[in-house]
């Protein structure tokens, strides 16, 4: 590979891997939240959305090469996808409103619809973004059976960024050989 390519690669993961470290903590203070205060972690959880569908297409822009007609395309898909979610938390909410639900199942549902998104997002963006909504859903999961599961989470989502940046290393030093 040449020196350029090479460096595109670093520069691509070192933004992925950002991104992966940035929504995981913002994930873990939206479950934090979400715990202390239900009501306000619906709220939270909305923003998430929005920003992981902003995260999505940073990412997809960022592997479009930059090319106009690719990043339409990706607005378009990036657009549909987390709107349609966005959509299907607002209903969650209507079901919460009715009295059907409680404000921490809400939570955990909302937590749940964001988890898929994003692994079925993840697809088409990258395997850190998967690997993101699999942390969600396992965190939705552990949030239900466990008391204190905030050190829990902390502790997989500090798990998940070593394994990543272990991996790229490993990778990386494959590929030079």
């Amino acid at each position: 590979m040449t020196e350029d390519i090479l460096s595109t690669e670093k520069r691509r993961f070192q933004i992925e891997e950002a991104i992966l470290v940035l929504l995981l903590l913002l994930s873990l203070v939206g479950i934090g939240i979400t715990d202390f205060s239900p009501a306000d972690g619906y709220g939270y959880w909305i923003i998430m959305v929005l920003l992981f569908g902003l995260f999505a297409m940073i990412i997809g822009w960022q592997q479009s090469k930059h090319r106009s007609e690719d990043f339409r395309i990706i607005l378009r898909e990036q657009s549909m996808h987390w709107g349609a979610s966005l959509l299907v938390v607002g209903g969650a909410f209507l079901i919460l409103q009715s009295g059907r639900i409680a404000e921490a199942e809400a939570g955990l549902i909302i937590l749940l619809i964001l988890s898929l998104s994003t692994i079925l997002d993840g697809l088409r963006v990258g395997w850190r973004f998967s690997l993101v909504g699999l942390f969600l859903g396992v965190a939705a999961v552990i949030g239900a059976y466990t008391p204190h599961f905030l050190w829990v989470e902390l502790g997989i989502a500090i798990l998940i960024v070593a394994a990543t940046i272990s991996w790229e290393l490993y990778l990386e030093k494959n590929i030079q050989l």
